[in-house]
């Protein structure tokens, strides 16, 4: 299974279209907020992936309906996703650690941030695909990808 991450895209619909459209075949997409004008444009004219996307509302999708958090329950594992702003993520992880431990998830992907973040911590992958449009002490916009198979969880990070 492979699941495409993205955050942080802030107006930024060529990001989306670019990674969206290069990894079409993945089985699921996420957007992790800070995009949903972008987002919704790219659904619009893709119809035919939008039963694979994901998204959660981040603190500049002013005026959103979508929910702040989202669990996505895959072969062997769950995945809590949120853009991070309500945990304090700029803080530390702790509070979105214990809130996906709470419900029953070993992966947390979040954004936020800006910054590429991909760590395991006591049985919990931790992972931030970074920005896609504005990224904080990179020279390069990122995403991610998740990939889950018999052999276990492989997280990487990569330029847009």
């Amino acid at each position: 299974m492979r699941i495409i991450v993205i955050s942080d895209t802030h107006g930024n619909y060529n990001a989306i279209e670019s990674v969206f459209l290069r990894n079409k075949d993945a089985d699921w997409f996420f957007h992790l907020g800070d995009g949903e004008n972008e987002l919704d444009r790219f659904i619009i004219t893709h119809m035919d992936m939008s039963q694979k996307i994901i998204h959660v509302a981040g603190n500049c999708d002013y005026d959103s309906i979508s929910p702040t958090s989202f669990i996505l329950p895959v072969p062997g594992h769950r995945i809590y996703a949120a853009h991070g702003h309500r945990l304090a993520v700029k803080n530390d992880l702790s509070i979105l650690k214990k809130t996906a431990e709470e419900n029953q998830c070993d992966i947390a992907i979040f954004g936020h941030t800006h910054v590429p973040y991909n760590q395991y911590d006591d049985g919990m992958y931790l992972f931030n695909p970074g920005a896609a449009a504005i990224s904080v002490g990179e020279t390069k916009s990122t995403f991610g990808c998740i990939d889950i198979s018999d052999a276990g969880v492989l997280l990487n990070i990569t330029e847009v």
